[in-house]
């Protein structure tokens, strides 16, 4: 009999889980990102929603990997992260370096018994905090409360609502004092409309589609990432058939070109035999060599778009083909 090999959960099925996320997320008023990492540990798909600001879609994709690798719950595996001998704990975040955010909020996405990839949220006002502005119905759940990180992926997974964060009551007190929301009105799992303002994140996923839709005619499996004019992802997605590291590719291409306003071919050429010193300067990975793009507004620099899996050469034609 033939192996069976394991398989991550598809792009189309990681896509439409990040959408629901992105939707409810968008109602409520959040702002930050979400990731959904396969169980291989390479990242499968990634959205961050209009304001999120840098540095949520790394929380969210380190949360993802640690749940999608470990197959717990990542609040599960810092509590043993920190009952542990402190020198078996930084032996583990030695060797694994996508957990250098080991908070809780990662979720095991299971098919068929078997985890397939993790998903979770972080970013600027994506958090177990309750916000201001948000009606209090919208985060209760059967008469409790129900912090919007946690709530965010319950939803998207279509699952009940279970709080990973420790005391959501303590941190309702904070922003609510003693209101009380009777189960009838509780409305945090109720469903959300499609996200309608969320311009940046739209023009972000049309890059990314052009680039998988021009790869798929042309039989290619790749990764793509659009990053803003700071090298932060927008939206990453890796096609199914992709290497496990086209990801890591695609984003360090784009970083690079975002970051020095030019295709990220040119920079070596720019920085003769500086390039190690101009890597330095960086703490995120740049790789100068064809695959990415810049993306103007007129003059201006809004971003870049990069591809990983397919010879440099080609990954740079399907970039460029955004302009």
């Amino acid at each position: 009999m033939a192996a069976t090999h394991p398989r991550d959960l598809p792009l189309e099925e990681a896509r439409a889980l990040v959408e629901r996320a992105v939707d409810k997320a968008s109602q409520l008023g959040l702002r930050g990102g979400i990731a959904v990492v396969g169980a291989s540990g390479s990242l499968v798909t990634a959205s961050r929603l209009d304001g999120g600001g840098p540095g949520g879609m790394a929380r969210a994709r380190s949360k993802a990997w640690i749940a999608a690798t470990q197959q717990i719950p990542s609040s599960e595996h810092l509590q043993r992260m920190t009952s542990i001998a402190p020198p078996v704990a930084a032996g583990f975040a030695a060797v694994s370096p996508e957990a250098v955010f080991p908070g809780a909020g990662g979720i095991p996405i299971v098919r068929d018994g078997v985890v397939v990839a993790g998903i979770a949220a972080s970013g600027a006002t994506i958090s177990p905090f309750f916000p201001d502005g948000v009606a209090p119905e919208l985060m209760s759940v059967a008469g409790r409360p129900a912090n919007p990180e946690d709530l965010l992926i319950a939803y998207a997974l279509g699952v009940p609502y279970v709080g990973q964060h420790g005391d959501d009551s303590a941190r309702w007190a904070l922003r609510f004092g003693d209101l009380g929301v009777d189960a009838e009105d509780s409305l945090a799992m109720s469903g959300a409309p499609p996200a309608m303002d969320q311009p940046e994140l739209m023009w972000a996923r049309a890059l990314a589609d052009r680039v998988l839709g021009e790869a798929s005619s042309r039989n290619l499996a790749v990764a793509v990432a659009v990053v803003d004019r700071g090298g932060d992802p927008i939206q990453q997605d890796r096609s199914d058939t992709a290497p496990a590291a086209a990801p890591a590719v695609a984003l360090a291409t784009a970083t690079a070109a975002a970051l020095y306003g030019c295709d990220s071919a040119e920079i070596a050429a720019r920085f003769a035999g500086a390039v190690d010193q101009i890597a330095a300067l960086h703490s995120q990975p740049l790789l100068f060599a064809p695959g990415a793009s810049v993306l103007l507004d007129g003059s201006r620099v809004v971003g870049a778009v990069g591809v990983g899996g397919p010879p440099p050469d080609i990954a740079a034609q399907l970039a460029g083909a955004n302009r």
